[in-house]
């Protein structure tokens, strides 16, 4: 399952677990089926229905000649103007589309789970579309559907000329009924945050929310636990939300420390993280030192120099890196980044978790 703003960078999953996207039988027919005037009975013949009666056998070979993929992207958003194709703009959709079209020849339409604003970016977006394989030699013949690997390979040869910033990570067959919006079980939405007075790496542009002051996690931990559930979310909505009923229900609202995306580790940490075996250990302790605030980080290069006060030159302050988790059915328009904001407010001390009660309770009495 949004605009990142310019302070503000958030990830889409459209970790969506679909509705039974498997066909009950996936084997395509094995030719296209011909319907022509003889294939209309008398009595239909007799009573004026030739028209009617040809369309509808019409309609059911164009729906066997057509099959429908459950497809998942992955993408960065920070080059598109969100996901729905707008004119004149750079969209997911319109990105999709075009790549579908050189592969087979033809235009399609392309629906996503979640439709999300300029700047935001997407672990696994969700979507459906229709695709009818006519041969190249033979134009007006249908050919047998395209195997969901060779529908991904292609399309990724194709998206991968237009500027690389979006894959497809998962093609499926999926029924003819398949919706990709109105069958998702869940979205999840992640936003993570930088803690820390430094301004961050350029590695860290445009996927992260840069905040100079230090959070208190246990504060918004208990903010989580006031917003999780079934409420009248009315105050954490935007203007233009267009949804009929502001009553949703939160199934998820977590605050997680983690590792930033670009660690490298300093010497110390290399000793204390790796176990034995050579694996991985993972301990706040490695993380952030054990004075709990944030380490040092090494330089990538293997030089190193000391300055007169004996410390490392080129070292900088490692962010402390937070990640929200939002998981529900469907969100209000802006709902996830509210909901943020208000959990940030409540981390730099802005607000209390009493604050923001009222706040939530507000909407529910209005």
């Amino acid at each position: 399952m949004s605009a990142a703003s310019s302070d503000s960078a958030e990830i889409a999953t459209a970790s969506k677990r679909p509705f039974d996207p498997y066909l009950a039988d996936p084997s395509p027919p094995s030719k296209l089926q011909r319907f022509s005037q003889s294939d209309i009975s008398p009595a239909d013949a007799d009573s004026g229905g030739e028209a009617g009666a040809e369309s509808e056998a019409m309609a059911g070979a164009r729906l066997s000649r057509t099959q429908r993929y459950l497809v998942a992207v992955e993408y960065d958003g920070t080059r598109f103007s969100g996901s729905q194709q707008q004119p004149n703009q750079r969209t997911v959709v319109g990105v999709l589309k075009e790549a579908f079209h050189k592969f087979i020849g033809q235009p399609v339409s392309i629906f996503c789970s979640s439709r999300t604003d300029a700047g935001v970016h997407a672990l696994s977006n969700v979507c459906h579309v229709d695709v009818e394989r006519i041969s190249k030699r033979k134009p007006g013949e249908v050919l047998p559907p395209h195997d969901p690997e060779v529908v991904k390979c292609a399309v990724n040869h194709f998206l991968h000329k237009n500027e690389g910033d979006i894959m497809v990570t998962d093609v499926r067959c999926v029924a003819p009924d398949f919706h990709a919006r109105y069958k998702a079980l869940e979205r999840t939405y992640h936003y993570r945050l930088l803690s820390g007075p430094e301004r961050p790496s350029i590695f860290e542009k445009n996927s992260a929310w840069h905040i100079p002051e230090d959070l208190n996690i246990q504060a918004m931990k208990k903010a989580c636990n006031i917003l999780v559930g079934h409420h009248d979310f009315s105050s954490f909505r935007a203007f233009g939300c267009q949804a009929k009923s502001p009553v949703r229900t939160l199934d998820e609202l977590t605050v997680t420390e983690v590792f930033p995306v670009m660690f490298f580790p300093s010497s110390l940490e290399r000793s204390e993280m790796e176990s034995p075996d050579g694996s991985l250990v993972y301990s706040r302790a490695s993380l952030m030192g054990s004075s709990g605030e944030g380490s040092d980080v090494s330089s990538t290069t293997s030089g190193k120099s000391v300055c007169e006060n004996g410390q490392e030159f080129g070292k900088r302050l490692r962010h402390r890196c937070f990640v929200v988790t939002a998981r529900a059915q469907s969100f209000l328009y802006h709902q996830v980044r509210l909901m943020v904001g208000l959990l940030k407010a409540v981390g730099i001390g802005d607000l209390t978790t009493a604050d923001g009660l009222n706040i939530h309770l507000v909407l529910s009495f209005d």
